[in-house]
This record gives structure tokens, sequence and C-alpha cells, in this order.
């Protein structure tokens, strides 16, 4: 059988084969053309039954090879039996059969290779049988499928080949014909006389035509024999042969990860379209090409006020209510709770170290709050919805400054920063009155590439910098020594001293709590070591005396096997394990699965590993200020125009950041079909610097990372594939639903502190490493670094690498090390807030 690759019963009559690249003789296309050159063909045939189509068959062959009465009735008897066709059977089916008859024999009459064999004396159904209808086969034919039908064999009583080839008019059910129950539409029948194997090779090769989606076009439309010739020469034309002595035959050379369109097929690409993957071709170039006619507008000034805001709302509309209806599906839920947990815990670093930054003027509830409104609000008026907004570090780095800068001036700092934010607010609104977003067109891939590599580094560095903190709160004694435990609040319980001196209190040392030193009764076994208090008998009492300092060890352990889980169950919808069904449920949820799993593996060891604390109280985190902050009164009267200079500052911080990473997700790879609206997502951005500059909440921009977490965990694919064939990529789950859900119960964490205390902290920084190592994994950069380090000839066999010398990639990627190493240590210093402008 065959659904894109060729299939074959095994030796042992149970089971099909891997699917695999068919590989045909030569000799038996040129056997092949010459049946279609010779041999009967009927186009357009209206026949309602198998047998119908027979009977045109069989009278309408060619003159001089008329068949006598007796061989039509002879070949129509023998086209009529039933066949019979392998069941696929699934593991429990074989299990129960090898239970229930574990020394079954093969049934008389039966060979092991009785594929394609009829049945002796059945005849053919008019109506699909049972096992058609509930073959799990079924589930691997694509929608919309049709079967078609290669009969060949050899028989005794024909002295010349009978060869015909059948295109029904429309599709017809056959009956039992089919192994599953398909309309057919082509048939190709070659009986003859006895010779070795040619007859099972030209019927492969005609299988292996029909699965060709040129020849099956020119079959579709032919309209004579000539016609099926000339796609059976298109067909020649491309034929790749391979020297015999080379490899072997018996090789079963399996699918390819991916396959070339029969657009690229019949017409070699023009020079534009041709895949450049040196960083010279801008993504907004990409966006713009043919592929996406939509991309190109959106980024098309109109040269009227807001008109590229106007021409966002529009386009975005008529998806609204799709918005929503899109989201249900199971895997919404588990991206869900992947992303709340990834907020949760930016949520909480950010604000943690705002509030050191700023005296908790800004805390971890105002940045919990911050994030709930904003990221509610964007996901539900914004242009790209799947967009996570988050605080970024350049801001930060802004707050620390600005509030160094009013302490060191005697200024109010929450009314300095509400004029910044109004000025901020004021000229975003004006880049949106200008189009001023198609500067994006300007950004090419070496900057996107850049921008994404830092803030994926940065989230890798801050991971593992959190959990080498942890040796600060939980310090590993590098000078533990088992046989030294008596200094570690741990006495030595002397039985004889307790015989003849019963006055002691030893025995009740081990009621005391842990101290960082008990020091033992004044009696001789003061300073014994371990060993020496077992030598003389004694034992020993307190609660450290099996104390290992573990709790660093095991947060290590959770860390990397959250992350290492994390790989894993993604890659789990590629493997080889379980069905297909089972793989993608578990790909979908495998973040929480890990999660889940680290939890409980940490509940069982009851160790006290840091865990995620939110705030559980709705008030200010400083006292001193309230929720809104009052514009005039604490500041003079010109710091609401001086707050222009530094807004100009923050303005660039705020496009750049916003525009860079709506760039990011707005690729042509990612296949969004709803649009993009750079415009309209910046009016959300400046809008909700009002709010939170008014409020004293933090200024929120989109966050690349979590982002591209939550894009990669609305991946689409195909859910049916056939056998070897990779499942297609089919776009991205657009919606609004999951960013509301995320947003809202970040707003109502307050008050699941109780729940969320059981998570713990290493487990989310392990889900922060995947998510960084994940987005540096989806960029160029990475492949053409590893090409640094892989010498020519083992290097894989990449698009860009046949186009472009390998000096120029390598000198274009060292370039861009070397901007990026720019921008980290530039980030690294109170030199950030330049950071967006060296972008």
């Amino acid at each position: 059988r065959w659904i894109k690759f060729e299939e074959k019963v095994e030796d042992g009559g149970e089971r099909w084969s891997a699917p695999h690249v068919p590989a045909l003789p030569l000799h038996s296309l040129f056997q092949l053309r010459t049946c279609l050159q010779k041999g009967t063909v009927l186009l357009d045939v209206d026949a309602a039954s198998f047998k119908e189509i027979i009977d045109k068959v069989l009278s309408g062959h060619p003159e001089e090879a008329e068949l006598q009465p007796g061989l039509r009735e002879r070949l129509a008897a023998l086209l009529l039996l039933q066949p019979r066709h392998q069941p696929t059977k699934s593991l429990l089916q074989l299990l129960t059969e090898l239970t229930l008859s574990p020394c079954r024999g093969i049934p008389s009459g039966i060979l092991p290779k009785a594929k394609g064999r009829s049945e002796p004396g059945a005849q053919l159904s008019k109506t699909p049988l049972r096992e058609q209808l509930r073959n799990r086969f079924r589930k691997k034919v694509p929608p919309g499928a049709e079967a078609a039908h290669v009969a060949v064999g050899e028989v005794e009583f024909l002295e010349k080949p009978f060869t015909a080839f059948i295109r029904l008019r429309h599709g017809v059910s056959l009956g039992s014909l089919a192994e599953v129950a398909l309309p057919s539409r082509f048939l190709f029948i070659l009986l003859g006389p006895r010779k070795v194997k040619a007859y099972q090779e030209v019927g492969r090769a005609m299988a292996t035509l029909l699965m060709d989606e040129l020849f099956q076009r020119a079959a579709r439309q032919a309209e004579h024999r000539e016609d099926l010739i000339t796609g059976m020469e298109t067909f020649l034309d491309e034929l790749i042969v391979l020297p015999p002595g080379k490899w072997d035959p018996s090789t079963r050379i399996p699918p390819p990860s991916s396959l070339p369109s029969p657009c690229r097929r019949t017409a070699a690409d023009p020079p534009e379209q041709q895949p450049h993957g040196n960083g010279d071709m801008a993504a907004a170039g990409d966006r713009a090409s043919p592929g996406h006619p939509r991309s190109g507008q959106e980024l098309e000034r109109t040269g009227r006020l807001f008109g590229g805001l106007l021409r966002d709302i529009r386009r975005k509309a008529p998806w609204y209510g799709s918005d929503f209806s899109d989201a249900l599906h199971p895997q919404c839920l588990s991206a869900v709770l992947y992303i709340y947990l990834a907020t949760v815990t930016n949520a909480i670093t950010f604000g943690g170290m705002l509030g050191d930054a700023t005296a908790n003027m800004q805390g971890v509830l105002e940045s919990f709050l911050g994030t709930a409104f904003a990221g509610f609000i964007f996901c539900l008026f914004s242009g790209q919805p799947l967009t996570i907004l988050s605080s970024t570090g350049p801001v930060l780095v802004f707050e620390r400054l600005l509030f160094s800068f009013s302490q060191d001036h005697s200024l109010d700092y929450l009314e300095f920063r509400l004029w910044i934010g109004l000025w901020v607010a004021f000229f975003g609104v004006v880049l949106v009155a200008t189009e001023a977003s198609h500067l994006v067109r300007h950004f090419t891939r070496f900057t996107e590439e850049g921008f994404c590599a830092l803030i994926s580094l940065i989230f890798i560095y801050d991971s593992l910098k959190k959990m080498l903190s942890l040796a600060d709160a939980f310090p590993i004694n590098w000078q533990y020594r088992l046989d030294n435990v008596t200094s570690y609040s741990c006495t030595c319980n002397l039985w004889w001293r307790r015989l003849f001196n019963p006055i002691l209190p030893c025995p009740t040392s081990s009621h005391l709590p842990p101290l960082p030193s008990i020091q033992s009764p004044p009696t001789t076994s003061e300073g014994l070591s371990r060993t020496q208090c077992l030598e003389r008998g004694g034992h020993l009492l307190g609660t450290s005396c099996q104390y290992v300092p573990d709790v660093t060890l095991i947060s290590f352990l959770l860390f990397g096997g959250t992350f290492l889980s994390c790989a894993a169950l993604k890659r789990f919808r590629s493997s080889r394990y379980f069905p297909a069904g089972v793989r993608k449920l578990v790909s979908d949820f495998a973040i929480i699965l890990a999660i889940l799993t680290s939890c409980a593996v940490d509940a069982s060891l009851g160790l006290e590993t840091p865990k995620l604390l939110v705030p559980s109280e709705l008030k200010p985190t400083n006292p001193e200020r309230g929720w809104i902050i009052v514009p005039f009164g604490a500041n003079p009267w010109w710091v609401c125009l001086v707050s222009a200079v530094p807004a100009v500052l923050v303005t660039i911080l705020i496009f750049m950041d916003q525009q860079i990473t709506a760039v990011i997700l707005n690729r042509r790879e990612y296949k969004l079909q709803k649009g993009a609206g750079f415009h309209l997502d910046l009016l959300c951005v400046s809008l909700l610097m009002v709010v939170t500059s008014v409020t004293g909440l933090p200024w929120y921009v989109s966050a690349t990372v979590i982002s591209l977490a939550h894009m990669e965990s609305l991946r689409k694919e195909s859910e049916t594939s056939a056998p070897g064939e990779h499942p297609e990529f089919l776009g991205i789950r657009e919606q609004r639903l999951t960013g509301l859900a995320v947003f809202v119960l970040m707003g109502v964490s307050v008050f699941m502190a109780p729940v969320l205390k059981h998570i713990p902290m290493p487990v989310l920084y392990g889900v922060f490493l995947h998510m960084g190592v994940a987005a540096l994994n989806s960029i160029q950069l990475l492949d053409r670094v590893r090409l640094l380090l892989i010498p020519a000839k083992h290097q894989p066999d990449l698009p860009y690498l046949r186009h472009v010398p390998l000096r120029r990639v390598h000198l274009f990627t060292v370039i861009q090390l070397l901007c990026l190493a720019l921008l980290w240590v530039l980030k690294s210093t109170t030199a950030a807030i330049i950071f967006p402008v060296m972008v």
C-alpha cells in the first residue's frame, strides 16, 4: 500500500513494514510505459460498481488482442474475487490473539506472502465490510482522499499480457475492494503469463506514479492516452538513478523530514524568492513576500493621521469573535497554566528587584497587580493578543536611575515618574498618529536575532544566577566530615556512664531543639568523635547527628530535572512510543507535567526548599504611598516640563522593545492567518502607560521570551499524517482567551497563596531556563555558531551554505557575536538606559 510512501507486508505476514521511499528498477518504468502505450486506456468511465467497470474494460479491449469469450469470463471471475487484506491491529488485539492461541499455525491455503491474494471462492462485496469500516488505518488517511487500485498477477490461461488503465469520472465506492472504505478514482490491471517478478515491479511502478503529485495531476486532466505518456515522461525527466554497485537494493530508504512542493518541481524559483539564510534578507521583506499578501499592507503608510491604526482595527475586527471560539481546545488549557507560572515567576523576580531599586515604592504586589491589569487590557484590545506584557531589564535600569536622581535632588520619585509616563504616552500616541511603526520594515534578521539572543541569554543567566544564590541562603558546609558529627549539635551517650552516674541528663538531649552548638555535659564523653563514641559502646543523641547539607543539592536537582523533563516531554511528540494521540497530549502538557512531577518529588522528600511566596494582602508595599499618585504638590511646577527630556529616552526604549518583539512574533514561518497590528499594539502600550503611572504600578512592554513560549505552546499540527510523513505545521492557535485567562489568574493569585506556596522556586527557575534555551534554539544564529566548531566535511546541508561562501557566513556570525557581546556589556552597566539606541 502507498500513502506518500510504500509499505510492504513482512515475510511473516503479520505486520506492515516501516514506510520507506520506493526504489524501482528502471526497466519496470519502461515496461509500464509500454503498457500504457499498447494496453487499454479508459478515461472518464461512468460506472457504479466494480463489476460494471470490469465489463467495460473487457469489452473495450483492442481488436488486435481481442479476448475469446471464455477468457473474458475467466478474467472477470478472477478479478471479482474478494482480495485478502492485511489488517492493521492494535497492540491490545495482538496481545489478545497471542494469549488465546499461542500455538496457532498458518491456516491451510494462506501463504505468508498473502497480500493481494484472493479468498478462494469468495466474491467481492458490493458494500464495505465491517473490517473496512473499523480499520484503524483509516485515521492515517487524509480527509478527502481517494483510492487507486493496482491489480497485478500471473495466470496460466493467458498467452499475452492483459493491461488496462481506467479513470472514473467520479469517485465511486467499490465495495470491499479497498483496505478501507474510500471512493475510488483510478484502476490499473496487469495480468499475463508467468514471468518472474516482472508484473509485481510494474505494479509498484504504477502505484509510485499515482502517488506523485505531478503525474496525478496529469492523470486527472488527461484527455487522451498521449497525455498520460507525457505525464510519465515528465516523471522520467526528474528520475535519479542510483548506481547498482554503490548501494544495497534491499536497504529501505527512510522518508525524509521534508519534501519539495510540486510548485518548486515545476519551475525554478525566481532569484528574489530563493531562501537566504545569511541575514541579508530582512524579516520585513519575508513578511511582504507573495506568500503573505496581508503582511505588506500592515506596514504600508497611508499618508493620513491614524491611517495605520484604522487599518489595523478594520483588519482585526472580523476576527474578534473567532479569537474566543478558537480557544476552545485542550491545548489552550496547557498554555494557560504554563504561561501563568512563567508570568508569576517573572513578576516576583522583577517585583523584588524593583523593590530593592526604589525603596519598595514599587514591589512584588505592585508587580502582580500591574501585570494582571495591563496584560488583561492588552489581550482584550491589542492587535496581536498572543503577546505577553512584562517588565523588562532596560525599564528596571531606568527606574533605578530615576529613583537615585530623585533622591539626590530631593524630588518626589512617584510624582516625577508620573509626568514622565504621561509624556511617554503622549509621544507614543504621536508615533501611532504618524505611522512610525512602518520603520520596522528596516528591522533585518541581524537585528531580530541579536535582540532575541540577548533576551534569551538574560533568561538563561538569571535562572542560573538565582540558583547559585541559593548557596548563600542554604550554605554548603564544605568542611563537613561524618567523623566529626559530635561538633554539629550532637551528643554522645555512654551506656556505662548512664549505669554508674544516672544523674547525667544525656538521655534528655534528644528532646532539645537543634542548636548551632550544643555543649555536652561535663563528662568524659565531651570531645569524643563518632568513631570513638561507638567504640566505647555509646550511641549518638540529637537531631543533627544525621544532618546532611542537602537543600542546595536537591534544589539543583529539581532545577535540572525540571529543565530536562520539559525538553524531553516537548520532544515526545516526535518519538516512536505510544499512539500519536498520547504523544500529542503529553507534548501539549509537557511543562505542566514536568512541574507537577518535580513538585511531587519535592513534597515526598519533605525538605525545606525555597517556595513560591506571593503577597497575601492588598496594600502598597511601602506604607508611605497610596494607590493614586497626585500630579502636583510634592515637586516644583517646572518638573512636569523637564520630564519630557527623559520621556524621549523611555519612548525610544518602549518603541524598540515593543516593535522588535512584534516583528519576531509575526514572522512568516509562524503562518499567522489573522494578521498583525503594529500600530494598535503601540497605542495600547502607550495608553496603559497613563494608568500605570497614575497608580504607581510598573511600566510594561512586550516580553520576547515569554511571548515566544506562548506561541510555541499553541502550535497546530495536522492530526492525520500518512505513514512515514511528519505532521505538518499548520500555524498557531490565534486567540485571546489564553492571555486573558493568564492575567485573570495573576489577579487572583493573592487569594491562591496557600496553594502556590507548595511550588518550589528551583522548579520555576528550571522552566525559565527551558524558555530561554527554547527561544535561543528558534533563531538561526545558534546554527551558525555551531558551524564555527564543525569541520567543513561534517557540516549539515543547510540552504544558505549552498549559496554563500563559508567564510562570509563565518564573518557575518562573528560580527553578530561581537555586537551581541557589546549589548551584553552595555546592559550590565549604568549605561543600559541607551540600550534601545544601540539596538
